[in-house]
Parts: C-alpha cells; structure tokens; sequence
C-alpha cells in the first residue's frame, strides 16, 4: 500500500496472516495463538457437562424430588390437604416430584457454573461474555520472543 502527501511516498507493507488451513486459533498481532483454538477444550467441555447432569440428578434433583413426593403425602396422609375425588393424591404427588426435580436442578447450577469457569469458559471477570474468537488472551513464551525479536514498522 502507498500514498503520496506533499510529495512524499510512505511504503507501509504489511505480512499476510497465516492461511485459514492453519485451523480456526485466534490471532495475537500475526501469530497464531496455540491456547486460543476453540476445538482444544470440547472434550473437558463434555466431561464437565456429563459430571453436571449426573451430579445434579443423583445429588439434587433425585433427593429433592422423593423429599417433596414425601412430605406431600405426608400432609395428605394426615388430612392436611385433601386428595382428588377422581384421581386420588397422585396429581399432587406427581406435581410435588416434578415441583423437588427442577428445584434440585436449578440448586445445582451455581455448582455447575464455577466448575465451568474453572475450565475457561464462561463470563469474564467484569461479569460480561465477550466473543473469545474476536482475540486471544493467552500469550506463550515463543509468541512473546517471536514478538519481541520482529522489528517495530514505522507508519
């Protein structure tokens, strides 16, 4: 690229980025970021996942759900609340389970939460989700000398 102003040309060249076959890393200045690639994490992305779904069941969900079902048939047991004429005390009881089921769930979330920001992903420090393709928080060692060693281009 160039431009004359008051008879002067400025040549400011400009080094390609690396191809798109390279993969889809994010780029720090024009070097590639080995710890910015998305594809790195998705098998602890889905390990974390399967621990959360199976850790709220079995620790929230499920005791969450057979306390409620509980205690509701104790109150109609003991004539607190009434049952149906038709159906019986199973409306209330199935409600009462699926009432414990999602509150066990959604106890659960916070847990699931941190253990996904201990793995990177989730909302920054300022409590916003940024696009993390948009540039790479990380800088390794021979991005920083291959960085420091490249020669400043004056504009």
């Amino acid at each position: 690229m160039s431009s004359e102003e008051a008879g002067q040309t400025i040549t400011v060249t400009t080094e390609a980025a690396e191809p798109a076959a390279a993969g889809p890393a994010a780029l720090k200045g024009n070097w590639m970021c080995p710890i910015g690639d998305h594809h790195i994490h998705r098998n602890d992305f889905r390990k974390v996942w399967k621990e959360c779904h199976e850790e709220s069941f079995w620790y929230r969900a499920l005791p969450f759900s057979v306390a409620g079902m509980t205690f509701t048939g104790i109150l109609i047991y003991n004539g607190i609340w009434k049952s149906s004429k038709r159906f019986g005390p199973f409306p209330k009881l199935i409600g009462a389970g699926i009432f414990g089921f999602a509150l066990g769930k959604a106890s659960y979330a916070g847990t699931c939460r941190r253990k996904f920001q201990q793995l990177g992903f989730g909302p920054d420090r300022y409590g916003k989700d940024h696009d993390h393709r948009l540039r790479c928080h990380h800088v390794c060692d021979e991005c920083k000398k291959k960085a420091e060693s490249a020669p400043e281009k004056a504009v």
